[in-house]
């Protein structure tokens, strides 16, 4: 087994842990040493899932292989970490729950350090970069593209041949129709539905979806 570490140990790192347990279930994959974050003390246990080991700076010390899985939910944040994570031991493995469904996997793309939670599935010619966050039950139709840093709360559905940038935020139910673009650090409100392109920075909430300054 790698040894495996998730930084951030509130509720979605510990669901991380869970998932990674599932994987494991499976086929024995991870060995997992603990948790790194900033905001809570070291020697702290989290749940049965072990405990946490230091912060950032203990991370960029740790001196032998190690993958981490960044478990924070929140774009800008996890972009922030990641970029202040410079340990050259470090791997960023993709966390691919049990349960995901490809329908063609031949054709699926994917970067580094990706999350996706069981029920989720994913349509022919997908392509994604680095760091994305898919919570649970999130569908991607044909020809999906995006960047990097983004998160998909739980059901949320993106239709076929939208494309999306970098640090974008969906909110749990949301719904991007056929051919959509969003840009970078767009915030889709719960249940919301996305009919037309957006403007970088805003937050469009409804049915249709309306653009609100984020402030």
């Amino acid at each position: 087994m790698k040894n495996i570490a998730i930084f951030g140990a509130g509720g979605f790192g510990r669901e991380v842990a869970c998932h990674i347990h599932r994987i494991n279930r499976e086929c024995l994959t991870w060995n997992i040493i603990g948790y790194f974050d900033d905001g809570v003390e070291k020697g702290t246990k989290i749940s049965t899932y072990g405990e946490v080991l230091g912060g950032l700076k203990e991370l960029n010390h740790w001196n032998e292989d190690l993958s981490v899985v960044v478990a924070i939910g929140d774009p800008n944040t996890m972009k922030k970490i990641v970029e202040k994570i410079t340990n050259p031991l470090l791997k960023f493995p993709n966390i691919i729950a049990p349960g995901i469904r490809f329908n063609n996997i031949d054709t699926f793309n994917i970067g580094k350090g990706n999350i996706i939670v069981s029920g989720s599935a994913f349509s022919c010619d997908v392509s994604m970069g680095d760091f994305n966050i898919y919570n649970g039950s999130v569908v991607l139709g044909h020809d999906v593209k995006l960047g990097s840093f983004n998160t998909f709360m739980g059901a949320v559905r993106i239709s076929g041949d939208v494309k999306i940038g970098d640090l974008n935020f969906f909110g749990v139910g949301s719904i991007v129709i056929q051919g959509v673009k969003i840009g970078n650090k767009v915030r889709l409100g719960a249940g919301s539905v996305l009919m037309r392109k957006t403007k970088d920075g805003y937050l469009y909430i409804g049915n249709p979806a309306k653009k609100y300054d984020l402030g």
